[in-house]
């Protein structure tokens, strides 16, 4: 539903009840209070961690699966190759024991790499178990400690982001956060977006192939964004044979399900890198690298279940959309307002205005409206009256004031005028 800001960033709302009223203009406050109001803040900080512990399972899974693959491949190369020897009727004495060499070799081999893919594995179990423990470890008492770690964590994602590598990892290993922080995550992606920006699609296409199943899964084209690019590159160096082998090879599998694309980078063999009609020309210009770069990360991001924009900024626009009124974007607007400043106002330009409110309080006697005219008065016992109910009270009882509520009896003079915020 959709709020229409207002002029001078402020509205009303419907009339609230006097014991809300008393309840919120009273200054006595019960005992469990705070507690109960942290306790609904964490919980409602708990809901943001989805991201915290999506990204180690998923590449828990990853390494899973990419151990399983490589031990797969080496088995059957071993059988394959005792099933050779054992079915091979002439073979003699040294032959048969350089087979058996190689063989105790190869297992030997297939063996540190179930070691090293066991380790791998333990290593992100137990940052998966790191990071429940921390969770777990977040209660009402300790509450702002937990929180300091969480603007931790938001701003080594930041420069892990942003490609500040060191010091993200500076930052991490000084506060003892690194098993909650994916640092790691980040510099493999790094690996592929240098690659694109250098105009080399071999380390993108070497990702799309470790994980060519849950990009199948997701209905991905990002790998044949990257043929057709590598396709156009061979055209612009006008090295047309290859670029046609090339096309039967790795474009002729999707022709089915992108056709469109298909028949129009196939178009560039005829019509040439120089062409000037906008349809083709486009397909050689730089930007479609820059293209691939946004497009990687967001696969990226899908697949780690990330957020695409960075944590820090997504917390910011939060806070900022409780700030955001349309006086903030006056030239008088004061400089404490954060949207003062043209990074914050850039930040919450996609941002609703905040909706403010006035409370509303009618006198729970007289059915009227409290205000200005007419304000309320708060009873040693925290209820609230209009000043019009209680004043012609005190002028039927000799200046006393009892509380329909609660009966309490009181003189005039112990009223308090209570202000409308």
């Amino acid at each position: 539903m959709e709020i229409d800001p207002l002029p001078n960033g402020s509205g009303s709302n419907a009339a609230t009840s006097p014991e809300t009223a008393a309840t919120t203009t009273a200054i006595t406050v019960t005992s469990n209070t705070a507690p109960s109001s942290k306790l609904s803040h964490l919980t409602e900080s708990l809901k943001l961690e989805h991201q915290f512990l999506r990204v180690p399972f998923e590449h828990f899974k990853k390494t899973i699966r990419t151990n399983h693959r490589t031990v797969e491949k080496e088995v059957s190369a071993v059988i394959s190759s005792v099933t050779d020897v054992a079915d091979s009727d002439e073979i003699s004495k040294d032959d048969a024991i350089l087979s058996l060499t190689s063989l105790v070799s190869r297992l030997q081999g297939i063996k540190r790499k179930l070691e090293e893919g066991s380790h791998a594995e333990n290593l992100q179990a137990h940052r998966c178990r790191a990071r429940l423990d921390h969770l777990d470890s977040a209660d009402a008492e300790n509450l702002s400690e937990w929180n300091n770690v969480r603007l931790k964590r938001v701003l080594v994602d930041y420069m892990s982001r942003m490609s500040y590598y060191d010091s993200a990892m500076k930052l991490a290993e000084s506060s003892n956060i690194q098993e909650l922080v994916d640092i790691d995550v980040f510099q493999e992606a790094k690996k592929v977006i240098d690659g694109l920006r250098n105009q080399e699609v071999g380390p993108a296409l070497a990702w799309c192939a470790d994980n060519k199943s849950r990009l199948k899964k997701s209905k991905s084209k990002f790998e044949f964004q990257l043929r057709l690019q590598e396709f156009v590159e061979l055209v612009r160096a006008e090295n047309y044979m290859r670029a046609i082998s090339y096309a039967r090879r790795y474009l002729s599998p999707w022709g089915a399900t992108h056709l469109k694309e298909f028949q129009q980078v196939m178009a560039t063999l005829a019509v040439r890198s120089h062409t000037e009609c906008a349809k083709y020309k486009v397909l050689f210009e730089p930007k479609q690298w820059d293209f691939l770069v946004d497009q990687f990360k967001q696969e990226f991001c899908r697949l780690y279940g990330m957020t695409l924009e960075p944590l820090l900024l997504i917390y910011l626009q939060v806070g900022l959309s409780a700030l955001k009124t349309p006086y903030c974007y006056e030239d008088d607007c004061t400089k404490e307002d954060p949207l003062s400043q043209d990074s914050f106002r850039k930040l919450a330009m996609p941002l609703p205005y905040s909706k403010q409110h006035h409370s509303k309080l009618v006198c729970y006697i007289t059915k009227e409206l409290m205000d200005t005219e007419n304000p309320p008065q708060v009873l040693p016992n925290g209820y609230v009256y209009s000043t019009k109910a209680l004043k012609e009270m005190a002028e039927k009882n000799n200046g006393k004031i009892t509380c329909p509520r609660t009966g309490l009896v009181c003189s005039y003079s112990d009223l308090v005028k209570a202000y409308i915020s």
